[in-house]
């Protein structure tokens, strides 16, 4: 049973499983560590701060990119829905969007 549930979730992110989005996915990794590292101040006030919300789920898809990025592919399921990059790449879209619009 673990083992279909992993290939079921394997199918689900088979269409993400190109290299222009996993460097897509590096790239707005890389510009938000950047960005918080250059200027935290500045680029908290960009994205609304950071609160006990935006904080752990922006380190999250951070890192989740960067797993994604790379091209390690977790076995269990489990792991595989946790480091999603549906869910990584669509808060960093929105990360982005903050602080680009703002």
């Amino acid at each position: 049973m673990n083992n279909s549930w992993s290939e079921q979730v394997s199918k689900i992110h088979a269409p993400l499983d190109k290299a222009l989005l996993r460097a897509l996915s590096m790239i707005l990794g890389f510009y938000h560590v950047a960005m918080m590292m250059w200027d935290p101040k500045l680029y908290a006030e960009s994205i609304g701060g950071f609160n006990p919300v935006i904080a752990p789920l922006m380190i999250w898809a951070i890192c989740s990119s960067m797993i994604y990025g790379v091209g390690f592919k977790p076995r269990h399921w489990f792991w595989q829905i946790l480091f999603s990059p549906y869910f990584s790449l669509l808060i960093l879209f929105y990360l982005t969007a903050l602080r680009l619009v703002a």
